[in-house]
């Protein structure tokens, strides 16, 4: 399969949370920064929730309904890397990236209305529509390569999109930064959520871990395919 070199790369508390509003105040947060720069993979990966968090200028509402029902993809910035953003129905807003360093590049289903595409055009936002009643992540990842020159990809949250790219077999790297600290609220996101739960676990094989001055620590594993 053609597709990017791809890095799961999250910071935890020692109990595994990912909570960015928690993390923060972690010991080792800076690290985290660091060690993903260190990995020379200028396009970063997210889902709607840290999308929408974090990124987005607000919610998408379409006044026409009608659905693009086929694969297609728009390559509106040139770049040497893209901040990617997962969003399977297109439901959210951004600001121009004519100037931007790092465009946006949003990936939806075929489900998402033809309306937001012409939005997204209008904004200088690249996209990719693929998969008929759910994103084919699998598809995305060739097209990113293939047509976007996406080598190398980090993926930075949060857990629903990390289980289904680790399910997909799509993740060549999983890198941990465990920060000095326990969360311990009920309910909190994981790194990996959503998988099925009759599967067994996916085994990772442990290349490297390294100590900080923080207390943070850093694992890095390669996934067994």
């Amino acid at each position: 399969m053609n597709k990017p070199y791809i890095i799961c790369h999250m910071m935890t508390s020692v109990d595994g949370r990912i909570d960015c509003n928690m993390t923060e105040h972690l010991r080792g947060v800076d690290e985290y920064y660091d060690t993903l720069n260190s990995f020379n993979a200028p396009n970063r990966l997210s889902g709607r929730i840290t999308g929408q968090l974090e990124l987005a200028d607000g919610v998408f509402e379409a006044k026409n309904k009608q659905t693009i029902a086929q694969e297609a993809f728009r390559k509106n910035a040139n770049a040497d890397g893209y901040e990617i953003v997962v969003d399977t129905h297109g439901t959210l807003l951004w600001n121009d990236d004519q100037n931007a360093s790092r465009p946006h590049l949003i990936i939806t289903s075929e489900t998402a209305p033809k309306e937001y595409f012409d939005y997204l055009d209008t904004k200088h936002v690249s996209w990719i529509a693929t998969g008929a009643e759910k994103i084919n992540l699998k598809r995305a990842m060739e097209i990113l390569l293939e047509k976007f020159a996406v080598k190398r990809l980090a993926i930075v949250g949060g857990g629903h999109i990390n289980g289904s790219m680790l399910a997909e077999g799509l993740v060549d790297e999983v890198s941990i930064l465990i920060g000095a600290g326990v969360d311990g609220r009920k309910n909190q996101a994981a790194v990996f959520d959503g998988l099925d739960k009759s599967e067994q676990p996916i085994a990772l094989h442990l290349e490297s871990v390294k100590q900080y001055d923080s207390d943070a620590v850093w694992l890095r594993y390669s996934v067994t395919h």
